[in-house]
């Protein structure tokens, strides 16, 4: 069994002969312990031979700032696995809510990339994301914003972001999910080959079953649930 490595801030899954990459950043709290978090999801990943690398972090207001480290972080663990095994096809990048965000802002434009999956995009402003700045902010008389606002998130796609192979994933009736405002805003650029998908279950599904069932209960981690993630993870690999 292939077992997790530190790699800086960012955790990886190596198989014995790799066949591609994936590049993975989680949603939010979910990615402090992304290993943990996305278990289930990225192990049956590298299950397929297929390389993992994701990037732990803790949210915070300056969203291209994390976005560049993420990017340099996972560049840096890319180098040193090519190092040990060889070239390999420029890496499948994988986001969730928040993470999709940060892929979407990489300083490359996704350049060096060959495609990305985007799983319940996220992109509210600070007020929404966090529950009590909005109550703060109007007693204590100020007002604070992520950077890049979504408006200008939003703008810096449209025109920084240059890969047009993409697949918008959502789940179920998530109602965190903004897929549909990402794909109108890629589609608005020249040769855009974006896709969407949808597919059965809500905002946690990528998130490993023990996770989901400590939020949720028991019911969190069915038979379906499962069955979402083994396509899922089928469709990742055909990407990949």
């Amino acid at each position: 069994m292939t077992r997790w490595r530190r790699l800086g801030k960012a955790w990886g899954l190596w198989p014995a002969q790799p066949i591609a990459l994936v590049e993975m950043i989680g949603g939010s709290y979910l990615a402090a312990s992304p290993q943990l978090s996305y278990r289930r999801l990225l192990e049956a990943l590298a299950s397929q031979n297929l390389a993992v690398h994701t990037w732990g972090y803790v949210p915070g207001f300056d969203h291209q700032a994390q976005a560049n480290e993420a990017w340099s972080s996972l560049r840096r663990c890319r180098q040193e696995l090519q190092a040990r095994v060889g070239a390999l096809p420029a890496p499948l990048r994988l986001g969730h809510s928040l993470g999709c965000k940060l892929h979407l802002l990489a300083p490359d434009g996704g350049r060096n990339s060959k495609a990305l999956v985007a799983l319940s995009f996220n992109n509210f402003t600070a007020d929404r994301s966090i529950p009590m700045l909005r109550e703060l902010a109007s007693k204590l008389d100020f007002r604070t914003e992520f950077s890049p606002s979504p408006k200008e998130t939003m703008r810096l796609i449209q025109e920084c972001y240059h890969q047009p192979h993409n697949l918008l994933v959502s789940f179920g009736t998530d109602d965190l999910d903004q897929s549909p405002s990402l794909l109108h805003c890629l589609q608005q650029r020249a040769d855009d080959a974006t896709q969407s998908w949808h597919l059965p279950g809500d905002h946690l599904t990528p998130a490993s079953a023990g996770l989901r069932q400590n939020l949720l209960g028991d019911w969190a981690d069915d038979s379906a649930r499962a069955e979402t993630i083994k396509q899922l993870v089928e469709t990742i690999c055909r990407w990949a």
